[in-house]
Formats: structure tokens, sequence, C-alpha cells
């Protein structure tokens, strides 16, 4: 018996005191109320869902008695979500009206009435009107409709009417289950692909997702149509599921289930993304707790996560069950043997008997290696999947530690073809969590950022084809670079075993790399790879960030800075492995944040490294040298263009010996230009260019030099939506200011050409002004507002050029640079360069400063002062 959502509703509804209308409103308002009391009760979803379903049939029934007689030949139809019986608080209530004939006069018109009738009650109809004939046309032209008629239930008027619409629209008269099957297929293969083909999106849709919602009602679709079935449960008595596997696929479905009613009730709508803000609710809702290491919010995404996992997986077996007993059920299997253990049917691998598993265990990493070794296969069987994971628990430490385990696991990671099809796949059948014990952690395992778009485990799988790219002469025009550089490695597995351990202990506490090389030594020495190999894989875990970090937030045009890290180096084996993982990290981490400018970095840090270890770490490049090389390209190339010698020697003493360190020749010639052929300073001159070497455009800035000038530029270049990828202020002795910003389109992209006149002539405008008060900035996006941080600021000190290093760690923001440029203007501060790293929804900035006397900022009182200035309007 359903439970009663409303006690004695029939007496509510005829209600003496107010109009039917009234009765019906309250009666849906009180209905809502206690189903919400209920599920913060702890009812079950599934009852509560069902529930819903049958309160609102009901109302529907009662409605309808209000406008239609028995007689009238019409009859109310329950389809799709609501057909099934399941309404979640806010879900859409779908109906078909079924006429025997096209309404007319007084029918038309009632029909109407009651429509308006249901949406001025409270209830979000969703309602089309056929005939029969109107029906069988519609649902032939469109799977989508036959799908909804197919999962339809009566709810009142002629009954007759319904049965006639369910015979003719049955699969013995139109889409027979084959043809069924195959477009409903299709249609799950678009949708996957609207989603990115992963369930792990940061803020995914738990109803459209792989995994989701709609994976398991395509399974039920199938049930219905092929084996006219109406519970899932019949996959059991049909032999299609273990009552493992069902338990499973419906324990997921409740557990997504409770999302959803959670999701509808908090934000009061039909609601199916699960974003970021109604993470954070519903983990608190939920009872999660944030521990060390792991907050609330990324616990109960792990849990969402790794349900969406195991129901895809349910999925894609079934389906291909499905294939076997629907598509080519009168298709014998063509068989072809491999070894004693395993052959192919129909193009699909399979053991030779179901028995292999339990008595040679050793298989199961077999399989993997035979689908290497055999491209032209389509995958593996159902039922051999199946096995595979009915025999996980055989991978055990005594079955790690066997040789033949070991060799076929380096093997596979030896092949030329297919590691990252085969390393999916073993995920995905759960090997490779038995296997390496320590993955089992990370799957599903979400950072609650903006910079991790993907989970720990697919982070890692996405590094591992990033590096396989490299290897594949059809990719080599994506990186020229990396491919060169992997063609020449020894050991490729070496970093393939690296990628697989790099992130393995994140969430684990401590510091994350240094915790992962020593499960990478230990998996290295249990399988037996020398001291050298082991010793090499582990300082790749160990450094793995070295090489990001120092490109990104270090002036890797400093000599100097080329020296310390190619010591931490230490030679070219170690620095071509280290390149390559750490381009196909950080593309991995979120590929939309990948630019030309990031790229352009690394390559040119890996070059100046690879020099300076040709050169010899004991024999360091000689600034003067370097800069007298620069300076003698500039002057020729200047001297190219008509400018005065004597002219050009006495721009060049007004400037930094840093200045001319931190540009190549080219640039130099360029900034000397527009500085020399100026006529007089009052006015800004703006000019903007593609540097090709840099990976950006370069906006170059010439005016005299006065106080927020920077922070007047960077607000002005913020809201042009570009981003400001790094930024060069010198003042000459003279007193003009030569202002360089990298810049980058919001999207990653070059700026386009038409669009560079319009950015030029409007910094041109805003700098003909001076900046009063703090700069304008534009409003906080969606994403970012959900996160927050407390900012951190600390100095450290240029030894070498008397500079002092701002660190500034704050929550990323619209206009961020130009609010700590302006107050460091207020503060009397010369800012001499700024590197701008955003780390997801965290800026990691560093600024070089002075006093306003060109001295480092030592001073523990001013460093106080300093800060205390910035948390004022950073945390404010």
């Amino acid at each position: 018996m359903p439970l009663s959502l409303i006690p004695g509703l029939d007496e509510q509804l005829a209600g003496a005191s107010s109009t039917p209308l009234e009765n019906f409103r309250n009666a849906i308002k009180a209905s809502k109320l206690r189903l919400a009391e209920r599920f913060s009760a702890g009812d079950d979803v599934e009852e509560l869902v069902h529930a819903r379903s049958h309160f609102v049939d009901q109302v529907l029934v009662r409605a309808w008695g209000q406008f239609f007689s028995p007689e009238t030949a019409a009859a109310l139809v329950a389809v799709g979500g609501y057909g099934r019986g399941e309404l979640h608080p806010a879900s859409d209530v779908d109906v078909l009206i079924l006429v025997g004939d096209t309404p007319r006069n007084e029918t038309a018109e009632k029909l109407e009435q009651l429509v308006t009738f249901l949406w001025d009650i409270g209830l979000e109809i969703g309602h089309s009107v056929r005939t029969l004939e109107q029906c069988v046309e519609a649902a032939k032209n469109d799977v989508t409709i036959v799908t909804n008629l197919m999962e339809s239930r009566f709810l009142a008027g002629r009954e007759p009417l319904f049965q006639e619409m369910r015979e003719a629209t049955g699969p013995d008269r139109i889409w027979p289950s084959d043809a069924f099957f195959s477009a409903k297929c299709e249609e799950q293969k678009a949708r996957h692909a609207r989603y990115g083909d992963t369930a792990y999106n940061l803020e995914p849709n738990i109803k459209s997702n792989p995994g989701g919602l709609r994976d398991i009602q395509m399974i039920g679709w199938v049930v219905k149509r092929h084996f006219r079935a109406e519970r899932l449960s019949e996959l059991l008595h049909q032999g299609f599921l273990t009552d493992t596997e069902y338990h499973a696929l419906k324990a997921g479905q409740k557990h997504l289930w409770k999302i959803r009613f959670a999701l509808h009730l908090l934000t009061g709508r039909h609601e199916d993304r699960l974003l970021f803000e109604h993470q954070r609710a519903i983990a608190r809702q939920f009872g999660y707790c944030d521990a060390d290491s792991n907050l609330a919010v990324e616990q109960f995404m792990q849990d969402y996560y790794r349900t969406v996992m195991e129901l895809n997986r349910l999925n894609e077996m079934l389906l291909q069950l499905f294939q076997e007993a629907i598509l080519y059920r009168n298709q014998p299997c063509d068989t072809i043997r491999i070894n004693n253990r395993f052959q192919t049917c129909n193009g699909y691998l399979e053991v030779s008997n179901n028995a292999i598993f339990a008595r040679y265990p050793i298989a199961i990493l077999e399989l993997f290696l035979i689908l290497q070794e055999h491209p032209e296969l389509e995958g593996v069987r159902a039922s051999t999947i199946r096995l595979v994971r009915a025999h996980l628990h055989l991978i055990d430490e005594n079955y790690r530690k066997d040789i033949r385990a070991r060799s076929l696991f380096l093997e596979i990671l030896r092949q030329p073809t297919g590691i990252t099809n085969v390393l999916r796949r073993m995920h995905h059948y759960g090997v490779l969590a038995a296997y390496i014990p320590a993955f089992a952690n990370i799957t599903g395992r979400m950072q609650f950022d903006l910079f991790h778009v993907y989970t720990v485990d697919e982070h890692t799988l996405m590094l591992l084809r990033n590096l396989r790219r490299f290897s594949v002469k059809e990719f080599e025009h994506e990186f020229p670079l990396c491919s060169q550089v992997f063609s020449q490695l020894v050991k490729p597995e070496l970093l393939y075993i690296a990628g697989l351990f790099h992130d393995i202990a994140k969430g684990r506490g401590g510091d994350h790399a240094q915790l992962g090389a020593i499960d990478a030594r230990e998996f290295c020495k249990l399988h037996d790879l020398s001291d050298y190999d082991a010793n090499l894989v582990a300082w790749l875990v160990s450094k793995h960030l070295l090489m990001s970090v120092t490109a990104q937030r270090k002036d890797i045009e400093d000599p100097v800075v080329v020296q310390e890290f190619a010591a931490e180096v230490g030679d070219r084996s170690r620095l071509d492995y280290l390149y390559l993982l750490t381009v196909a990290d950080i593309r991995a981490t979120n590929p939309k944040r990948w630019t030309s400018w990031k790229s352009s970095l690394l390559n040119r840090l890996y070059h100046s490294t690879r020099e300076a270890l040709l050169r010899g770490l004991q024999t360091p490049m000689d600034q003067d040298e370097l800069i007298q090389s620069k300076q003698t390209e500039a002057r020729r190339l200047l001297a190219a263009r008509g400018f005065d010698l004597e002219r050009i020697n006495q721009l060049w003493s007004e400037l930094s010996l840093e200045y001319f360190l931190q540009n190549d020749p080219e640039e130099i010639a360029w900034h000397g230009s527009m500085v020399l052929s100026a006529e007089n300073f009052d006015e800004p001159r703006v000019a903007l260019r593609e540097s090709l070497p840099r990976g950006c455009n370069e906006i170059f800035i010439v005016q005299k030099d006065r106080k927020n000038l920077f922070a007047q530029c960077t607000a002005l270049i913020d809201q042009l939506h570009l981003n400001i990828l790094e930024a060069r202020i010198k003042t000459t002795d003279g007193g003009i200011a030569l202002n360089s910003f990298f810049v980058l389109e919001a999207d990653g992209s070059h700026i386009a050409a038409d669009r560079a006149e319009i950015i030029q002539a409007e910094l041109r405008h805003g700098l003909e002004k001076d900046l009063s008060g703090m700069p304008s900035t534009r409003p906080l996006p969606r994403r970012l507002q959900q996160f927050s941080s407390k900012s951190e600021i600390r100095f450290s000190q240029d030894r070498i050029n008397h500079h002092t290093l701002l660190h500034i760690r704050a929550m990323d923001r619209p206009g961020l640079l130009s609010l700590i440029a302006w107050v460091l203007a207020e503060q009397n501060l010369r800012l001499l360069s700024a590197k701008v790293t955003t780390v997801g929804a965290l800026a990691e900035d560093v600024f070089t400063i002075t006093d306003h006397k060109g001295r480092a900022l030592e001073d523990s009182t001013e460093q106080q002062r300093l800060t205390a200035a910035l948390l004022e309007h950073l945390d404010s």
C-alpha cells in the first residue's frame, strides 16, 4: 500500500470553506512540506519517490473528474518518469491526453481549462493532446516518443482507448526491439558525448552524465521493449544479472535518487546539475564531516563518482549482453582460438572456459596483454568482464609477488600500442586498483577546486594518455618538442610508472609527492627494476611539480634561476623525463587552461636548462656576457631601422641590467623603437603584437610615470577581458614608464588582428585620464563565489639584485592584479614585475618590489605594514 502524503485527501479537497482551486493548491503545498519533512527525518527515498507519484495520481484523477464525465471519449495517461511511478519533488508531471477524435468545441475548451487548472494549483505539467493515430505516427518518427509511450500508465477516463494505444505502439507494430535497441544506443552515445564521455565532470548532471540515472533507465527501456518485463529484477531470471550486480544497480539508483531528491528540495526547482554550491550543502545534509586531508564535500563527491563509475560499468556490460541477445541472436559465434586460455567470438575476446581465472589467476593480466597484441579486437565479451570482476579477490599480495604477474604488468607498459586503452579497461574492471592497492584510494577522489577538473584517478589516466600521444607519429604536430624528446627515451615504461604514481598519495595527508615517491620505489623494487631506474622513477614522482613551479613562478630568463634548476635536475636524462611528465600533467589537470604561453615557458626552460647541463654545472653562464650579446644584436636591429647609436646608448644607460636579462634582442629593439620615435611622453603610446616565442600577445605601453599608472593599466586590460600572464614594469632614470604585459584572450587564444586595434584604442583613451581611487572591478563569476580562502602573504629576498619578492596567495577575482598594484602604489612602493599564476580559484602571484628609493624591503615593520594594507583589501 503506497504511503499517503495527505491522509484524508478527499475530505481536504471537498472542504466547504474555500474554492476547489484553493483546496487543491493547499493540498499540494501540504504534500510538499510533508515530503520534505519525511526526507529530513530519514525516510527511504524510494518510498518517497513513489509516494509523490501516488499523490499526484490522486490529484490528477480528482481534477479530471472536475471537468470530464465517464462518457467522455478521452483518457488521461502518465508518461515518462511519471509513467514509471517515479516523481521527485520538482519533477515535471508528464501526461498524455488521449482522445478518440480531434477535440472540438466543448471538449477542446474543457481540455484547455483542465491544463490551466493544473498549472494554477501548482503542478508543473508537461502535456500533449493526441488521437490514437497521432500517437502512432509520432511514435514511428521519434524513438523518444515511443519510449515515453512505452512507460505510459493509465490514470483516468476511457481505459480501452489507452489499451488500444499500448497495442498500436507495441514492438510487434512499430519499433521492433532490435531497431529500438540500436536507436537507444545511438541516443546514449550522443548523450555521453555531450558530457565529454566522462562521469567525472566537476559539476555533473546526475541524470544525463555517463553513469547517471539515464543509464539505468536505458537498461529498463530495453528490458521493457524486448523482454516485455516491467521490473529490472526480471534480468535476474533472464540470467543477465547476478544477484550482486542487481543489488549494486538498485543501490546505485537509490543513491542517485537521494541526491536528486535533495537537489530538488534545496533549489525548489527541477535541478539535476550538482553545482558546487549544492555539493557542499548536500554533503552537510548527508552528514559528511571535514577531515584533516579530505573535506566533507570531497568525501561526498568521491562516493558519488564511485557510484556512477559502477553504474557506468553495469550499463556497458548489460548493453553488450543485450546486443548479443537482440542484434546477434541468430548469428552463430565465430570462434577463433588464441591460446589455451582465450579465444575470440565475433571479434570480442573471451575465456575458453569459465574456470580459467579460478585455475590460473595470472590470466586476468594476460587478458589485457592479448588486447594490446590484437588491436583488431572490438573488446571483451561481457561474460568475461563479469568473470574478471568475480575473481578480483585473487589479486592479493602473493599474486602481486608472482614473477609471472610482475612480468605481464611490465610487458603491458612496454607494448608499442594500446597502453592507454588497456589501462583504462584495467581501471574500469577494478584490476588496476587490485594490482596497485594504493590506486583504490584515489578512485573517484575529487579535489574541491577549479584547478583539477577530473578526479585523481581520471587525471592520472589522462596524463598517461597525454604521454602516449607523444609517441604517436600522427600527433607529433601537437607538441613537436615533446615528440622529439620522447623518441630519445631509452625506457618509456619508467615514465608511465612515474605517471601512475605521481598523485597516488593524494588525500592521505602530508606531502603527496614524497609519499608517492616511497610507493613508486617499492613498486619498482618489487618488479625487479634496477636501483638506477627505481631512483629515477622515485625522483620524478617526488619532483613532478618542480618544473611547473619554476617555469610559472620564477624568472626563467635569469641565468641564476636556470642554474639552480639545472643543479636540482642534475643530468639530461632526468630533464627529458621531467619535461614530458610536466607537460602531460599540466594538460591533464585542466585541458582548457593549457595555453601556448605555458607551452612556451616549459620549452624555454627545457632548452636553457639543457644548455646549462651541456655547458657544465661548474661553468654557469656569465650575466655580463649574456647582456652584452643581447645588446649587440638589439643595437644592430635598431640601427637597421634608422636610429642613432648615441640615442640608443643613452636610452639603455637609463635602464637596469635586469631589463636586458628579461628580454630577448628583438623585444629590446621593438621597445626601443617605440621609445626613440616618441616626440614626448605626456600622451600614452600603446602597441600590441603577437609574440610567437612566448606563445602570447604583448602589450607595450610607454608614458610618463605617475602614481597608480600600473594599477590603471591592469584595470583597463581586465575590463577588456584579457588574461594577464606576466607583467614587467620598468621606469627610466628620466621618469618614463615602460610597461609590458603578456596577455591572452580569456579562452586562452591569441588576440585577433581586428580586435587588436580596438584594444589599443581603448587603452590609449583610458590612460589619458588619471586613476582616481581604487580601480573598479567586474562582478565575480558564479563558480568563484563558491570558494573562499584567507589570503597568505610572505616575503623573500633576491640578494643578487637587491629586490624583495612579495608572494601573494589569494582568491582569484577580476581586477585582482590592479587592486594589488593600487595598494603597493598607496604604500609608496615600486613594482618592478609580476608573475601571475592561477590555480583554480586561487591566484598565486609573485611581485618584485622595492621601496621608493629602489632598496629591498627588509625591515619587518615595513613588511607588516604592507601585509596589513593588502589583507584589508584582499579579504574584505
